[in-house]
C-alpha cells in the first residue's frame, strides 16, 4: 500500500513562532497614525490590543516562544495532517504529486483556530473583560467564539451581512460557543448606522464590519479588539502550518516546487507559505502561489500603498496592495476573501518579487471543489477551494509539460457549513464571481 499520510507525535508540535520580518531583505515599513499620517508609536495601539499582542507585532525575532498554556490547547487537534493527494492526481493525469495540509481538523474546522487560542490567552493575561471582532465568511468568528470560551472572555462577532444570510448554521455554532453576533453593517454603532442611512440593503464588507468592531472596542474600557488576518502578530500565529508542513514533507521525502493557499487578507497564505519563504530567501528554489477570487482581486488589480483597513477610517494607515477601504465586493460565497487588501507582510513579499497571485472565478472555483470533494472525500470551504482550483492548473501544466512537479497547498477549512453554495452551484443559480447579481470586478475595480 503506497502510503497517504505523513503524520507528525505531539512533540513535533513547533514550540515557537516564526516570523518573516526577521529574514526580509528589506525591514517592513512602519503603519501610520489615522489622524497625523506620521509612523504609529506601538504604545498607541493600547486601546485596541493587549501588550502582548504588540509587542509581537513589531517585533524583528526570527522566532517567538509559545507560550505553554497555549502549547496545550493546540495539542488538542495539533499537528494537522498532511495527506497525498494521490485519486486527484489519477483523475487529472497528472505527474505532479499533490499534497494538503489539512487545516479543517481544528474543532472549528479551519486554520483561524491557530491565533484565535493564541489572542485570546494575551487578552486573558491582562485581564480583558470583553472582545470585539468582525467575522466574513464566521470562520474567524466561530473560532475567536471558541477562544473565548476556553478563556472565560465573552465575544462580540460583527459579521458580514451578506454572509450572515447565507450561512445560518456559521450562526448558529457562534451562538453555540457562547458569542453573539450582529449583521454589518448593524444599528449597534455610529460606522455601522451611517453605512445604513446611505445603503439601507448594504451587503457589507469586512473593512465595514471591522469599523463596527473596532469602535465597539474603543468605546468600551473593558473591551479589546481582535482581528483574524492582514496584522503581522496573526501571520507569527499562522507559522504553525508550514512549520508542521515542512516536517511531514521531510517524512514523505519529498520538498515542494510550488506552495499554495488561497488569499484574502492573509493568514493562512502566510501560515503554509512564510516558513517556506525563509529557505527561499535562503536560496532553495520553491515558488508560493497565492490564489484569490477575481471579484475581490487586492494582489492581481490592487495598488501597492497606504491604506486603512477599514471603511470609516478608524484604523492606522499601513501599506499593501489594495482595491480602496470603501471596496464593497460582490456577494460570492467566499466570505472570508472578500476584503479590500492583503496583509503588510505578504503584500511586501509579492512586491519584491518572493512570491506569485493568480485570481479565479467562483465557478471555476466550485468545479475544483467539487472535483476534490469527489476524489478525496472532503467539502473544501469556499474559500479554500481557491487553493485548489490553483492546484489543478499547477497539475495540468504539469502534464501538459510532461514534468513532474511537487505540489502542496493548504486546504484551510471544510465546507460543511457552507453547502448551500454548493447547492447552488450544482443548480446552476451562481454566477461566475458574485450570488447571482454581482458586478465583475474588473469594473469595481478600476
Amino acid at each position: 500500500m503506497e502510503p497517504t499520510q505523513f503524520s507528525l507525535t505531539q512533540s513535533d508540535i513547533p514550540r515557537h513562532y516564526y516570523n518573516l520580518v526577521a529574514d526580509l531583505p528589506t525591514p517592513p515599513v512602519p503603519p501610520l497614525h489615522p489622524g497625523t499620517k506620521q509612523p504609529l508609536d506601538p504604545a498607541m495601539l493600547e486601546p485596541l490590543f493587549p501588550k502582548g499582542l504588540i509587542e509581537q507585532e513589531v517585533s524583528g525575532a526570527a522566532e517567538i516562544p509559545i507560550a505553554d498554556e497555549i502549547l496545550d490547547l493546540y495539542a488538542t487537534f495539533r499537528p494537522t495532517p498532511l495527506v497525498r493527494a494521490r485519486r486527484l492526481e489519477r483523475a487529472l493525469r497528472t505527474p505532479a504529486r499533490i499534497y494538503y495540509k489539512y487545516e479543517g481538523a481544528s474543532p472549528t474546522g479551519s486554520h483561524k483556530l491557530n491565533t484565535a487560542i493564541a489572542q485570546a490567552y494575551y487578552n486573558s493575561k491582562e485581564g480583558v473583560k470583553r472582545i470585539a471582532t468582525e467575522t466574513g465568511a464566521g470562520q474567524w468568528g466561530t473560532a475567536l467564539a471558541l477562544a473565548g470560551s476556553y478563556f472565560g472572555i465573552p465575544v462580540t462577532v460583527y459579521m458580514v451581512r451578506v454572509s450572515y444570510d447565507q450561512k445560518p448554521y456559521r450562526r448558529a455554532i457562534i451562538h453555540a460557543y457562547g458569542a453573539e453576533i450582529f449583521p454589518s453593517p448593524s444599528t449597534k454603532t455610529n460606522a455601522g448606522r451611517q453605512v445604513l442611512e446611505k445603503t439601507p440593503n448594504s451587503p457589507g464588507s469586512l473593512g465595514i464590519a471591522i469599523s463596527e468592531a473596532v469602535e465597539d472596542a474603543v468605546t468600551h474600557p473593558d473591551t479589546k479588539y481582535s482581528l483574524g488576518s492582514v496584522l503581522n502578530h496573526v501571520m507569527l500565529h499562522q507559522s504553525i502550518i508550514g512549520q508542521e508542513a515542512k516536517k511531514q514533507m521531510a517524512l514523505a521525502g519529498d520538498y515542494p516546487d510550488v506552495v499554495v493557499a488561497c488569499h484574502g487578507g492573509g493568514s493562512n497564505f502566510a501560515g503554509i507559505s512564510f516558513p517556506f519563504l525563509r529557505d527561499k530567501i535562503n536560496g532553495r528554489q520553491v515558488r508560493c502561489l497565492a490564489a484569490e477570487p477575481s471579484s475581490c482581486p487586492s494582489l492581481t488589480k490592487g495598488e501597492y500603498r497606504y491604506d486603512f483597513g477599514d471603511t470609516a477610517e478608524l484604523t492606522p494607515l499601513v501599506k499593501m496592495y489594495t482595491l480602496g477601504h470603501d471596496f464593497i465586493p460582490p456577494g460570492i460565497h467566499a466570505g472570508g476573501l472578500r476584503y479590500h487588501g492583503a496583509s503588510p507582510l505578504v503584500s511586501q513579499t509579492l512586491a519584491s518579487g518572493l512570491i506569485e497571485a493568480a485570481a479565479f472565478p467562483q465557478a471555476e472555483v466550485f468545479e475544483a471543489a467539487l472535483l476534490f470533494a469527489r476524489t478525496e472525500g472532503i467539502v473544501p470551504a469556499p474559500e479554500s477551494a481557491h487553493a485548489i482550483r490553483a492546484t489543478v492548473v499547477e497539475a495540468k501544466r504539469a502534464a501538459e509539460e510532461g514534468k513532474a512537479r511537487v505540489i502542496l497547498f493548504n486546504l484551510s477549512g471544510h465546507g460543511q457549513l457552507d453547502l448551500g453554495a454548493y447547492e447552488a452551484y450544482q443548480a446552476g443559480t451562481l454566477n461566475g464571481n458574485g450570488n447571482g447579481n454581482g458586478a465583475s470586478a474588473a469594473a469595481q475595480a478600476k
